[in-house]
C-alpha cells in the first residue's frame, strides 16, 4: 500500500530525533516499533477517509480503479462505473447523466493555446476624421482573444473573436449641448476568423470556415502590435473594408522556383458581398462585407493573393477579389464588384518600405435601390507608402538595462497615403445621391518603442486634407458639409500581445 509505506518512511526519518527511543535498540526492536505505529496510523486513517478515497488507492487495473484530475493535471478520464469502460471512447455510448458535460475530448489530451491582444489610445485632433470620431479622447479600441489548436500534425483550427470599443453594448455618454442622453456606442463583437485547415502537403493545403480576405497584405496583419502607426491606412478602410472576412473555402501553399526564392499563394471560393440601402458609397464598401451567415445573391465570389520572395527581405504580391453582390432592395437586375490590389515589402537592415494600392470597380451601383434617382461611385482608388527606420541608442542599454535591452527598438515611421472614393465623378453634382465624391490626404509622422517585440508604445502625429465634390480643400462633401473628416493633431496608443 502506498499509504503504508509513506508513514513508514515518515518515522524511520523520524527516529535520528529522538535518541530517546532510538539509543540501544536492536534493528528488530525499531522494525517493531514501525510496525505498530504503522498499523495506528492506517487504523487512524482508515476510520477517516470516504469509500471514495479508498478506491482511489486500488491499482491501476483493477476494477473500479480511478483516475482523477490533480491541481496541476488534466482530467484524465470520468468512466469509473465499471471494468472495461475506461476503453470505450467518448461519445453517446458515454453513461452518466451528471458526468456527460465532460465527454470533451481536450480534457484528457489538451491542444488549444488560448492567447490575444488588446490596445488602448488617447487622442487629441483639431477635429474628428475617419477612425476617430471624437476629438479629444481615450479609448480602448480592441480586444480580441485568439483560440489556436494542433488538432493532429494536418488538422489544424484557429479563431478570433473581436471585441471592439467595448463590444455592442457599450454606453455611450449623451450629448448635454443636444440634450441626448447615455444611448449604446459604435463598439461590435464578432467572430473575425474561424478556420479549419487540413495539412497534405506544404504546396497544397485545404482551409474552410471564415476566412480572411486576402485582398492586400494589411487585410492579412492589421493586429495593433504588429503596426508601427495608431491609425490603419485608409486604402485599407476603405477601399479594401479591413477587417474583412466571409465564409468560404479553398486551398493555399508554398513553393520554391529556386533555393533563394519562394512564391507563396492562397485562393478561395467565399460567398458574395451584401448591399443594403447607401452600403456602398464615397465612404467606401465596408457595408457590403461580412456575408458569413448565408450568401444573398446565391453567386460565390473569387479571392486570392500571389506573393513573389526573390530572395530574403523582398516581397511583391498581387490581389483581387471578385463576384456578383446584392443590390439594394428596388434595385434592378445584379450588381458586381471587383477589387484589385498590389503590395509590397523592402526590407535592408535597419530600413523597411512598405506599401499597398488597391483599386475597385462596381456595377449597378443604385446606392438608394430607386433606379434613376440614387447613384453610387463605381471606382474607386487609393495607396499608401510607409518607411520605417529601427534603432536603439546603446546609451539607453547602459543607462537602464532593465527597460532598454537587446530585444528592445524604436522605430522613426512617415507614412503619406491617398484615397479617391470616386473616380469616375459619377456622383459628382448628381442630383438625389446618397454620397459624393471624397478625396482623403494623410500624412502621418510617427515614433514607437517596443521594449519587446510584442509591445508597443507609440506617438504619432496627422496631417489631414480632405477635397469634396467641387475639388474644394477642406471643405466637407456635398451632402455633410457640416461634418468634414480633415481632423489634425497627436495620437498615442499602447498595444500588447498576451
Amino acid at each position: 500500500m502506498k499509504i503504508r509505506s509513506i508513514l513508514g518512511a515518515l518515522i524511520i526519518a523520524s527516529l535520528p530525533v529522538m535518541p530517546a527511543l532510538a539509543e540501544n535498540m536492536t534493528p528488530e526492536d525499531i522494525k517493531k516499533l514501525v510496525d505498530e505505529a504503522v498499523n495506528k496510523r492506517m487504523q487512524e486513517h482508515e476510520r477517516r477517509e470516504s469509500p471514495m478515497e479508498r478506491a482511489m488507492e486500488k491499482k491501476e487495473g483493477q476494477p473500479g480503479a480511478v483516475q482523477y484530475p490533480t491541481a496541476t493535471g488534466p482530467m484524465t478520464d470520468i468512466r469509473v462505473e465499471r471494468k472495461g469502460e475506461e476503453k470505450v471512447a467518448l461519445g453517446f455510448g458515454s453513461t452518466g447523466s451528471g458526468k456527460l458535460i465532460y465527454a470533451k475530448p481536450f480534457l484528457s489530451a489538451p491542444k488549444a493555446t488560448v492567447g490575444g491582444y488588446a490596445d488602448v489610445m488617447y487622442n487629441n485632433l483639431s477635429r474628428q476624421n475617419l477612425d476617430n470620431p471624437s476629438r479629444h479622447s481615450f479609448g480602448q479600441q480592441r480586444l480580441v482573444p485568439f483560440i489556436y489548436a494542433d488538432i493532429t500534425d494536418h488538422i489544424k483550427f484557429a479563431t478570433e473573436i473581436e471585441i471592439e470599443r467595448g463590444g455592442t453594448n457599450a454606453p455611450q455618454v449623451g450629448n448635454s449641448a443636444t440634450g441626448t442622453g447615455n444611448t449604446f456606442g459604435d463598439g461590435s463583437m464578432q467572430i473575425e476568423f474561424a478556420q479549419i485547415d487540413y495539412l497534405v502537403h506544404e504546396a497544397v493545403n485545404l482551409r474552410a470556415g471564415i476566412l480572411l480576405m486576402p485582398v492586400g497584405k494589411f487585410n492579412l496583419l492589421h493586429d495593433s502590435p504588429l503596426n508601427d502607426l495608431v491609425d490603419r491606412p485608409m486604402v485599407s478602410r476603405i477601399i479594401i473594408p479591413s477587417t474583412w472576412f466571409e465564409a468560404g473555402a479553398g486551398i493555399y501553399g508554398t513553393l520554391y522556383p529556386s533555393s533563394q526564392s519562394k512564391l507563396d499563394y492562397e485562393v478561395y471560393a467565399v460567398n458574395g458581398m451584401s448591399q443594403t440601402a447607401g452600403a456602398i458609397t464615397d465612404l467606401g464598401v465596408r457595408g457590403a462585407r461580412g456575408s458569413v451567415s448565408r450568401d444573398r445573391d446565391d453567386n460565390k465570389a473569387v479571392v486570392g493573393r500571389l506573393a513573389f520572395s526573390p530572395m530574403l527581405g523582398i516581397e511583391v504580391a498581387g490581389s483581387g477579389y471578385h463576384g456578383a453582390y446584392k443590390p439594394s432592395a428596388g434595385a434592378i437586375g445584379t450588381g458586381r464588384i471587383s477589387i484589385f490590389a498590389l503590395d509590397w515589402t523592402l526590407q535592408k537592415g535597419p530600413f523597411e518600405v512598405i506599401g499597398e494600392s488597391a483599386w475597385s470597380r462596381i456595377s449597378n451601383n443604385n446606392a438608394t435601390g430607386q433606379t434613376g434617382n440614387g447613384i453610387g461611385p463605381a471606382g474607386m482608388q487609393g495607396y499608401y507608402i510607409q518607411g520605417n527606420y529601427h534603432f536603439m541608442p546603446d546609451f539607453l542599454k547602459k543607462w537602464a538595462p532593465s527597460h532598454f535591452s537587446d530585444a528592445s527598438t524604436f522605430t522613426a515611421v512617415v507614412r503619406w497615403e491617398q484615397v479617391d472614393t470616386d473616380t469616375d465623378n459619377r456622383t459628382r453634382l448628381a442630383p438625389n445621391t446618397v454620397g459624393h465624391r471624397r478625396e482623403l490626404e494623410r500624412l502621418t509622422l510617427g515614433l514607437n518603442f517596443r521594449p519587446i517585440e510584442d509591445t508597443v508604445f507609440k506617438f504619432d502625429w496627422q496631417f489631414n486634407t480632405q477635397k469634396n465634390a467641387l475639388g474644394l480643400v477642406n471643405a466637407g462633401d456635398l451632402g455633410t458639409s457640416n461634418s468634414p473628416m480633415n481632423g489634425n493633431g497627436f495620437l498615442i496608443q499602447a498595444a500588447t500581445y498576451f
